[in-house]
């Protein structure tokens, strides 16, 4: 546990004039008094620890260090309470006015030296006996000192007297050497921190973030050492809160600038809530603190480890301030649910969901067969009917690409609903296909928006809420409707994923190809073509295209196939077997150059 330091009592005038700010200035220097207390005590346990006789040269630089930056911490908080503070003295600001010789800043900041030289004193009594007489003194000194602030308070507000400038203009160090306040580099966007206490996940949890949304993982202790090995420190974890928060942010610094395509890392474990404070104001939203919360029994279970080795990790993290880090938490996960749970709440917090500008068309725009289309907009007035609950209605592939095909083309449909409204849409649907009456097959997918947003997609999935992010019609969209964002990065690795199945697929079709195979075995010859000129970067839409385009890449010279309108009226006319041969011709060509491809 963090040890105890007697608390800054302010002095009752002061305190009441305070209390008369605006509460957005009573906060403001609540918190930076607070700090500055924080900060002298840090001051005196460095000072005290530099005098031990056993120290080594290393450790001695080390906290000289840390002196020079606790230092300038307080000056800086310093000022910032006298910008407060000096809101008091504007009645005083006559040049005829007496100016006193210090700040109201520089006077609270003598009050929490005092406060703890009685504090150490009063501790040292009992075996100092010249500690047990000066208390006494102290204490009176404290008194006066509380008066005579009371009355230059009372003296500043009523212009009396008038303060000098705050500013200090304190320099450590050369100069030329004085180091600039760190900021985030550009190129690094979003970090997030796990904290928690032993076996609440936070590995688990980093792990999962790096392998699904390709995420760099980093351990805080590595920053450090590494920092520490740059900056010629023996042990960094004696330098204050805010100096080990900037030698963090230094290098992640570093690694974002030489990682330059890298939009997320990871850092763990969070043990102490004052450094990652620290680092959360240096970054802002850019750091995202996730704490793990799960209970000691479950803890203990999943460690496979006796209770005592559990609580003995736990006191060790306590020490450090772990526990605190859930006050500080953007995100608080109690991860004693499913695995699934978990992993959504994950893939929430590391890809939010935004709010999409969907195009909403009527399915009359859509180049459908007037019998289509109405059944279409009759089904898209039903679902509507059922209210919020339905967020989303569209057509996806080749109606929202403009190459729908009558009497070949699927209706693929997509319907975004939570899963109360599941049932009012299987009624819809059933009516839909009833109107359809076979004019074209219906192929629904049905998703909930809390699938979505955790990003339980499948790869097509993925490719069609791309579509509809790059502008392809939709024919209902709730207001406020947010949607996982879909990057091209993505999907060329979801095609590397599909892809595998769609040549299994492929070849079995092949094997068994013949008149009533022709569409299936063509639409995956198309597939697994758009699929492979994704992995090369390539975007092309229509099956003309698509394969035209695939015909060029390297080692492969897919024979020529009918044009789509061709394969179409073939299949219509219950031709299949006059376009049959060339794509069979086509499909063996690319599963040749496929296995050699795979083989070299």
């Amino acid at each position: 546990m963090t040890q105890y330091f007697p608390p800054l009592i302010l002095p009752p005038g002061l305190a009441r004039v305070i209390a008369s700010l605006p509460g957005k200035d009573q906060l403001r220097l609540d918190d930076t008094v607070t700090r500055l207390h924080t900060v002298n005590r840090l001051l005196w346990d460095t000072e005290d620890r530099v005098r031990g006789a056993l120290l080594s040269p290393a450790h001695v630089a080390d906290c000289k260090r840390e002196i020079d930056q606790l230092n300038s911490e307080r000056n800086s908080l310093a000022e910032r309470a006298d910008e407060v503070l000096g809101s008091l003295a504007d009645a005083g600001r006559a040049a005829d006015v007496p100016l006193h010789t210090e700040t109201l800043a520089s006077v609270v900041d003598r009050l929490s030296v005092l406060t703890l030289r009685i504090w150490h004193s009063e501790r040292a009594a009992a075996r100092d006996e010249l500690a047990r007489r000066r208390v006494p003194a102290l204490h009176g000194q404290r008194e006066e000192l509380c008066a005579a602030l009371d009355v230059l308070v009372a003296d500043v507000a009523a212009g009396r007297r008038r303060l000098p400038a705050p500013a200090r203009f304190k320099l450590y160090g050369r100069d030329d050497a004085a180091p600039a306040e760190i900021k985030p580099s550009r190129h690094l966007r979003r970090v997030l921190a796990f904290g928690g206490l032993s076996e609440c996940g936070k590995s688990t949890s980093a792990e999962f973030i790096q392998h699904t949304c390709d995420a760099q993982r980093l351990k805080i202790g590595f920053l450090l050492r590494q920092a520490a090995h740059r900056e010629g420190l023996a042990d960094p974890y004696a330098l204050s809160a805010r100096r080990q928060a900037e030698l963090l942010l230094g290098e992640l610094n570093r690694f974002a600038d030489a990682h330059v395509d890298t939009q997320l890392v990871t850092i763990e474990s969070v043990h102490d809530d004052a450094s990652i404070a620290e680092l959360k104001q240096l970054m802002g939203e850019k750091l995202q603190i996730v704490y793990l919360d799960a209970s000691f029994a479950v803890r203990v279970e999943r460690s496979g480890t006796p209770a005592q080795a559990v609580a003995a990790k736990d006191e060790v993290k306590m020490s450090r301030g772990a526990h605190q880090v859930s006050t500080l938490a953007d995100h608080v996960i109690d991860n004693t649910g499913s695995v699934a749970a978990l992993r959504a709440r994950l893939r929430r917090i590391a890809t939010p969901p935004a709010a999409t500008a969907l195009r909403v068309a009527t399915p009359y725009g859509l180049g459908l067969p007037a019998a289509v289309a109405s059944a279409t907009a009759d089904f898209t007035d039903a679902v509507r009917a059922y209210g919020p609950d339905v967020r989303l209605a569209a057509l996806t592939g080749s109606p929202g690409e403009g190459n729908w095909v009558a009497g070949w083309s699927d209706l693929d449909l997509l319907v975004i609903a939570e899963h109360q409204a599941i049932g009012h849409v299987h009624q819809a649907l059933q009516q839909y296909r009833t109107s359809l009456n076979d004019a074209a097959p219906l192929g629904p997918t049905l998703i909930t928006p809390g699938e979505l947003t955790a990003r339980r997609l499948t790869p097509r999935l993925a490719f069609a809420l791309h579509q509809l992010q790059q502008g392809s019609p939709v024919l209902h969209a709730a207001p406020g409707l947010d949607l996982p964002t879909i990057s091209r990065d993505e999907l060329a690795l979801a095609a590397v994923r599909e892809l595998p199945q769609v040549m299994l697929t492929m070849r079995r079709l092949r094997a068994d190809a013949g008149p009533t195979t022709l569409r299936q075995l063509y639409k995956h010859l198309v597939l697994a073509c758009r699929l492979l000129l994704r992995e090369h970067n390539q975007w092309e839409t229509g099956p003309d295209r698509i394969i035209a385009a695939a015909s060029h890449m390297p080692g492969l010279a897919v024979p020529t196939v009918p044009s789509l309108a061709e394969i179409a009226a073939a299949w219509r006319d219950d031709e299949a077997e006059l376009v049959l041969k060339p794509v069979t011709a086509a499909v063996d060509q690319l599963l040749t150059w496929y296995a050699a491809q795979l083989a070299a």
